[in-house]
């Protein structure tokens, strides 16, 4: 694996689609690539039909490529479960996985509404009962640069986040970008691991979210009652407590 040459994204979601797959070929570029990586082979059968198959060079790229993307998924939904433990110490209530719409004005046609889907890492609210003290927020969990990137490149979903929150914030993994490369209507937490508290993880304040007047529309409030919060966590100092008898 060593000697092989490094796949773009482009490559192995083709790979994955592939194995995935009768084999039928595409003779698109991206194929030949794969050919001349020794990644895929063609095969005929006996009517002359060709079909394309994965080498053992091309399993082999594809499984290092799922071993580092389940690597990456599971120290994101690591950073998620701590940063709502966070939210909810603050008083606030998490939900995670929402599915939400966001209606943008069209940038051709002001007068008319596009509607953006959003599915923010961790969208929350305070704890209250009064509408106008909610402040929902939107935390987006990042642990890698090129998905950091990749996001912000997509202006859409960061524009659809602020219009569905009165504050928006990326919680950034230490080390895969600064603060200032993320736009200033974001504020920007960085967590940092093994550091204070006997190597527990803390998250350091870069910049402040703005905040701005905003409450959740009737499509947000149906979203939040189809869903479950995420539970609150047991306070650590009655952990041990035993329950309490009849």
């Amino acid at each position: 694996m060593d000697d092989l040459p490094v796949p773009t994204t482009l490559q192995l979601r083709r790979l994955r689609q592939q194995w995935r797959s009768a084999g039928w070929p595409c003779q698109d570029m991206l194929e030949l690539e794969l050919l001349a990586c020794g990644w895929l082979e063609r095969l005929r059968d006996g009517h002359g039909r060709e079909t394309l198959r994965l080498t053992d060079a091309g399993i082999a790229v594809l499984h290092a490529g799922f071993q580092k993307n389940r690597g990456l998924r599971d120290r994101h939904e690591t950073l998620v479960a701590r940063m709502a433990v966070e939210l909810q110490r603050a008083g606030r209530l998490v939900w995670r996985g929402l599915s939400l719409r966001a209606g943008l004005l069209r940038e051709d046609d002001p007068a008319r509404m596009r509607w953006v889907n959003a599915m923010p890492d961790l969208y929350s609210v305070r704890n209250t009962t009064v509408e106008d003290y909610l402040e929902a927020a939107v935390h987006e969990i990042k642990v890698s640069r090129a998905d950091l990137l990749g996001e912000l490149r997509r202006p859409a979903k960061a524009q659809a986040y602020l219009a569905l929150s009165s504050q928006c914030w990326y919680v950034i993994k230490a080390g895969i970008a600064h603060p200032e490369e993320i736009p200033a209507a974001f504020g920007v937490l960085i967590a940092h691991e093994g550091i204070q508290g006997g190597g527990t993880m803390h998250f350091e304040l870069a910049r402040p979210a703005p905040r701005r007047a905003q409450r959740p529309d009737f499509g947000t409030w149906m979203a939040l009652a189809r869903a479950t919060p995420v539970p609150s966590p047991l306070d650590d100092g009655q952990d041990g407590l035993p329950d309490a008898g009849p």
